[in-house]
C-alpha cells in the first residue's frame, strides 16, 4: 500500500531544494509536532549515497533512528530513496510562485494508514513553514 502526501511551498525552487537536503535545515523541520524534534542528520546526495536522521521526543521518553538508501536523484525534480525494505519517492513541481512537494511511500504495517498519513502530512507541512519562514 502506498501512501501521498503533499504540500504547497511559496518559495523559489533552489531553496526548497536546499532546505529538503541540507542536515542543518533538516534537524530543524523533520518533527510531526513540536513535542518532538531531530537532533542530528546526514545525507550523502548521490545514487547509493546514505542519510540518517534522529528523531526524540523532547522529554527523552523516546527517540529512533531513520535512515536509507538514496536510488534515484533529479536535481530539484526528483529523490527516490529505500529503507529497509520500503522505499519513498518525493518529487519537486514548479508552479508559477510555488513548488508542489509531494512524497509517496510504502506504509508499513505497525500503524494504521491514517496515523502514517497524518505523521508524514504534518512534518512535510512543517517543511513548508521552515521554507517559508527563511524567504
Amino acid at each position: 500500500m502506498k501512501i501521498t502526501v503533499e504540500t504547497q511551498v511559496q518559495a523559489p525552487m533552489a531553496k526548497v531544494w536546499d532546505a529538503y537536503t541540507t542536515p542543518a535545515d533538516i534537524q530543524q523541520w523533520n518533527a510531526a509536532s513540536d513535542d518532538w524534534h531531530t537532533t542530528r542528520a546526514s545525507v550523502d546526495l548521490r545514487v547509493g549515497g546514505t542519510f540518517s536522521s534522529r528523531m526524540e521526543a523532547k522529554d527523552g521518553s523516546f527517540g529512533f533512528d531513520f535512515a536509507g538508501t538514496y536510488t534515484r536523484i533529479v536535481p530539484h525534480a526528483l529523490i527516490e530513496y529505500a529503507f529497509g525494505e520500503r522505499s519513498c519517492v518525493v518529487e519537486f513541481v514548479s508552479n508559477a510562485n510555488s513548488v508542489t512537494v509531494r512524497v509517496t511511500f510504502d506504509a508499513e504495517t505497525q500503524h494504521p494508514l491514517e496515523q502514517q498519513r497524518d505523521g508524514w502530512q504534518a512534518i512535510l507541512n512543517r517543511f513548508a513553514q521552515h521554507v517559508q519562514s527563511k524567504a
